[in-house]
């Protein structure tokens, strides 16, 4: 009965991400097609894809891909947090991009917000996309983070 439990769970979180979360999901997918062969592993239905590029990792739908360069602890923290994303997905739908994407980009990459993290010492993990996903990817994977509390 788990069993069926778990293939119904899964064949709904596969409608929603590729019905409602199809946006982020279509970008994720060309992504995926464009890194060419990667270390690949399946976690709780998403695709996560291991670079070791010089950035850490993204959540686009189902599609996952995160720096396997940094040492097994670091990926597992990031896989956890990517998958939260993937989960802000399933409630956001078209929204996800807008609402968590675009923010997390410019909080990540912006000389400004980078400049202001390091003066202030304000952790990457304070701004509400990044806690949000850290919560999330903890409570729905089990995860027991080690770079810092979610506040």
């Amino acid at each position: 009965m788990k069993k069926v439990i778990k293939y119904v769970a899964l064949f709904f979180f596969y409608l929603l991400q590729f019905t409602w979360g199809l946006l982020a999901n279509l970008l994720g997918f060309l992504v995926y097609l464009s890194k060419g062969k990667l270390n690949r592993e399946w976690f709780k239905g998403a695709l996560i894809s291991r670079h070791e590029e010089n950035w850490g990792g993204v959540s686009l739908g189902i599609f996952i891909f995160v720096n396997g360069a940094r040492g097994e602890q670091w990926f597992l923290d990031a896989r956890a947090h990517e998958y939260g994303h993937t989960l802000q997905n399933l409630l956001l739908g078209p929204l996800y991009l807008f609402v968590i994407g675009i923010p997390s980009v410019i909080w990540c990459n912006s000389k400004r917000f980078i400049k202001l993290r390091e003066e202030k010492g304000v952790s990457y993990y304070e701004f509400y996309p990044e806690k949000w996903a850290n919560a999330w990817g903890d409570r729905f994977t089990g995860h027991k983070r080690t770079d810092g509390p979610v506040k």
